[in-house]
């Protein structure tokens, strides 16, 4: 509802109109990306055996250059990651973060004021803190109060080493033994959104590029101990959590005719994430606000949309590849269950969520397409950064795990840039200085005629620049038809026999 007298504007937020995550995937979420969630990890650390790693991620589709005000965490609002431990769809631990914004000064519309080497730097004109809480039924623990956010990567003359910057954001937790972080990252999913054109343009045409490449998004990384996840703190008993992220708002904001706010009523959940893809393909239109707004607990009402998906319909209209009968009691097992043998608690409640076999060890080199790849440490057994979602959701969808094995896929195999080796593990944000491919100019092309070189993202790599002395885009012949071979050839997306 929004409403506005004496020069005032006031927005309600009520359970029942609560926002989108995950990519804008639900009609609301445009009115508010920050609070948007986009994407929930839950991973047994590769560095450290005893412990488990909890990422996820806000405001999608970060353009690295969008200053001058860049992208702050949301005040007055609740980030929170949820643990379920004893399989009854309700949280038993939450992680909430919760941030405040300052400035050194508001005389100038610089996002930095100089070169910034350090968090502390005067030069870092606007800054982030955030209070990390530990929530245990009624009682609560401050694991990190007045934690420094990493800011966003504003470019190499404003953050010469932004590396430096993003290691003094990690801190160790209180209370407990674990790390934290909160800052900007290299947004970590990786896909060609096309499949949303009548699935990847009705001919295959439209594979192969990583739609987020050179996108950014907001990281909260948590390092927790398994013993502090676990239910009664044994791991060895009861290694399966449940984990799902969500943000919160105020009821109320009063919006005053100079611009400032004020906040009240209640906190309202206007996001929710658990496993990937859910609300994006299996929610259809008319649920994907109602299911932003509601409880694990409640996810029965979501089981006919589970068992029998939109997404092999559309296949089959579109490539004549049969659907799978319905229902379909392996997409209940993979989305509201737990896979038996894998990650199904004994005696729980059906609800949609990361549930993570904590038992199981970090593989090494590990396989992108996770269980279904041979891989036990990978999704649907949590999820790892590395884990090629779409594909695996494509794979099983189409029915994988009910004899008709596929290799169905979008062609986008791994992330834009490599993740790292240590917490947070995500990969460094991209710089507001980089050059974008297609945005070269006059006078690059004029350096570039002199000198003969070609900069990362133009000619030289195919990327549709324009060849000094002539107007025809110069991409290399031999790589456009070796794409165009490969799809005619049915390598990037094929199927194998289907049962």
């Amino acid at each position: 509802m929004v409403a506005t007298a004496a020069g005032l504007s006031t927005l309600a937020l009520a359970p029942g109109s609560g926002l989108a995550s995950s990519h804008r995937e639900a009609p609301l979420i445009a009115n508010d990306p920050q609070a948007d969630n986009t994407d929930l990890y839950a991973f047994v650390s590769p560095d450290d055996a005893d412990s488990v790693t909890l990422i996820a991620n806000w405001l999608p589709f970060q353009e690295p250059g969008g200053g001058p005000n860049f992208y702050p965490f949301a005040e007055n609002t609740r980030h929170e990651i949820h643990i379920d431990n004893n399989a009854d769809a309700k949280a038993d631990i939450t992680y909430r973060w919760t941030f405040t914004t300052a400035y050194k000064s508001k005389d100038t519309f610089l996002y930095a004021t100089g070169p910034v080497t350090s968090l502390d730097d005067p030069t870092l004109n606007v800054t982030q803190t955030y209070k990390l809480e530990e929530i245990k039924g009624d009682a609560t623990r401050v694991l990190v109060d007045g934690g420094k956010v990493a800011p966003s990567h504003v470019g190499v003359g404003s953050m010469p080493n932004y590396a430096a910057l993003r290691d003094q954001a990690v801190v160790d937790t209180q209370e407990v033994t674990g790390k934290s972080f909160a800052g900007q990252a290299d947004d970590p999913f990786f896909l060609d959104l096309r499949v949303f054109d009548l699935l990847y343009g009705g001919n295959l045409k439209e594979v192969g590029s990583d739609t987020l490449d050179g996108f950014n998004v907001n990281t909260l990384a948590l390092q927790v101990k398994k013993s502090d996840l676990a239910a009664a703190g044994d791991s060895a008993a009861s290694p399966i959590v449940g984990v799902w992220s969500t943000t919160s708002r105020p009821a109320t904001r009063l919006t005053a005719a100079d611009g400032t706010q004020t906040f009240s009523g209640d906190f309202v959940q206007v996001s929710r994430l658990g496993s990937p893809l859910v609300n994006e393909v299996v929610v259809p239109l008319q649920f994907k606000d109602a299911f932003n707004a509601s409880l694990p607990e409640g996810d029965a009402q979501f089981l006919p949309k589970v068992e029998d998906p939109e997404v092999p319909k559309l296949i089959e209209a579109v490539y004549k590849i049969p659907a799978p009968k319905t229902p379909r009691a392996d997409l209940v097992s993979v989305f509201l269950t737990g896979v038996e043998g894998l990650n199904k608690p004994a005696n729980g409640t059906p609800s949609e969520m990361l549930r993570l076999n904590m038992s199981i060890p970090a593989a090494g080199e590990g396989n992108r397409l996770g269980v279904i790849g041979g891989d036990k440490a990978g999704f649907p057994n949590g999820r790892r950064l590395s884990d090629d979602v779409v594909d695996i959701a494509l794979q099983v969808i189409e029915g994988e795990l009910v004899g008709a094995a596929n290799d169905l896929g979008d062609a986008v195999n791994n992330n834009d840039v490599r993740f790292g080796d240590a917490f947070p593990y995500v990969a460094l944000p991209h710089a507001g200085s980089k050059v974008r491919p297609g945005s070269l100019g006059n006078s690059q092309v004029q350096g570039l005629a002199v000198s003969g070189g070609a900069p990362v993202g133009a000619v030289g790599t195919g990327a549709g620049g324009t060849a000094p002395g002539t107007s025809s885009p110069a991409v290399p012949l031999a790589i456009a038809l070796a794409g165009a071979t490969l799809v005619a050839a049915g390598l990037v997306v094929r199927k194998r026999a289907l049962i």
